[in-house]
C-alpha cells in the first residue's frame, strides 16, 4: 500500500510535523497541577485562583511540546537517526520531505519565540523566577534531542520536564508555594509519561543501538525496558498514597483504572516483542496516560 502524497510545506505537512497526538503529554501535568491549585485555593482568600494563569500554563506547555517535536524532527534528520527504510515509528516530516529543512529551521525559531511570549505574562502571577524556568525549559528542549537522549538521560528529563516542573509550576503560579503532596504527585505524573518514552525506545532499540543512541533500553537490555515500563505505572499509583493524607481518597483510588489498562498494554508489548506492531502499544500508552491525568484530576476535584 503506497503512502498518500503530501505536498511539501503544506498545512497537512505541518500538522503531521507538530504531532498533535503528543499534546496529551503536555496537557496531563498541567491539568493535575491546576486541579490541585484549584482545590487548595479554597484555603486562601477568595479570588486567588486565576483562570488566565491556568490558560497560559496550558498554552505554554502545548507550544513547547510542538517546539520539542519540531526540534526532534530536525536534529534526528540532521544526525541521520531517521532512516526512512529502517524507521518503525510514525514518519517524520524532514526525513519524508514533507517539510523542507530551511522551513523547519524557521518554524523552530517561531515556536520557540511564541512559547517565550506566551510564558512571559506568567511573571505577573509567579514572579520573576518564571523567566528562569522558561529559559531552562527552552535550553533543555534543545539539549535533549541534540545530546542528552543519546546518553540515556531522556527518562530523567521526562520526569523533570513532564512531571516536576509543569505540575509544580502550574500550582506555584496560583498559590506561590509548593507542598509535598504536589511534589510527589509531580513525580508520579512524570513516571506515567515516561512510560511513553520507554515503549518508544523499546520499539526502536535495534535502530537506536545501530545509531549510537544509548537509551536505557539499549544500555540495560529489552527485558529491563519491559519491566521498567510496567514499574512506572505501579510506582505512580503507589506514590498516590500521598493523597490519603490530604483526604483525597478518590485521587488515590481512581488511577487504579489506569493501572489496569497499563498492565494489559504491558502484556501486549510482551507478546508483540518487536517491530512496527508495537505502535499499537504506543497509542494505547498515550491513551492510558491521558486517562491517568483525568482520573487524578477528577479525584482531586471531587474531594
Amino acid at each position: 500500500m503506497t503512502e498518500p502524497l503530501i505536498k511539501q510545506n503544506s498545512l497537512e505537512a505541518w500538522i503531521l510535523a507538530a504531532r498533535p497526538k503528543t499534546l496529551a503529554g503536555a496537557a496531563v501535568p498541567v491539568m493535575i497541577g491546576v486541579a490541585l491549585a484549584f482545590v487548595d485555593s479554597r484555603e486562601y482568600p477568595q479570588g486567588t485562583f486565576s483562570i488566565l494563569a491556568a490558560t497560559l500554563c496550558f498554552l505554554f506547555a502545548f507550544v513547547m511540546q510542538i517546539d520539542a517535536n519540531l526540534i526532534n524532527d530536525f536534529f534526528d534528520y540532521a544526525k541521520g537517526t531517521d532512516d526512512i527504510e529502517k524507521r518503525l515509528g510514525p514518519r517524520r516530516a524532514c526525513a519524508q520531505g514533507w517539510v523542507s529543512v530551511d522551513m523547519m529551521k524557521r518554524a523552530i525559531a517561531l515556536t520557540t519565540c511564541a512559547a517565550c511570549l506566551i510564558g512571559l505574562p506568567l511573571i505577573f502571577f509567579g514572579g520573576m523566577e518564571m523567566i528562569l524556568i522558561g529559559i531552562i525549559c527552552v535550553f533543555f528542549c534543545f539539549l535533549y534531542t541534540t545530546h542528552l537522549s543519546y546518553i540515556g538521560l531522556g527518562d530523567a528529563l521526562v520526569i523533570v520536564f513532564f512531571g516536576i516542573i509543569p505540575v509544580c509550576i502550574s500550582y506555584y503560579v496560583q498559590l506561590h508555594t509548593c507542598t509535598i503532596e504536589v511534589f510527589m504527585t509531580s513525580i508520579a505524573c512524570g513516571l506515567v509519561i515516561d512510560s511513553l518514552l520507554i515503549i518508544n525506545n523499546y520499539r526502536d532499540r535495534d535502530n537506536d543501538r545501530d545509531a549510537g543512541k544509548n537509551t536505557i533500553v539499549v544500555r540495560f537490555g529489552e527485558r529491563f525496558g519491559l519491566y521498567a515500563y510496567l514499574a512506572t505505572g505501579i510506582a505512580a499509583c503507589l506514590i498516590g498514597i500521598i493523597f490519603l493524607s490530604e483526604s483525597h481518597v478518590l485521587a488515590f483510588v481512581l488511577p487504579f483504572i489506569y493501572l489496569i489498562l497499563h498492565f494489559f498494554t504491558y502484556l501486549k508489548i510482551k507478546r508483540i516483542h518487536r517491530g512496527k506492531a508495537l505502535n499499537i502499544c504506543l497509542g494505547e500508552t498515550a491513551r492510558n496516560m491521558f486517562i491517568y491525568g483525568i482520573c487524578v484530576s477528577v479525584g482531586i476535584l471531587l474531594t
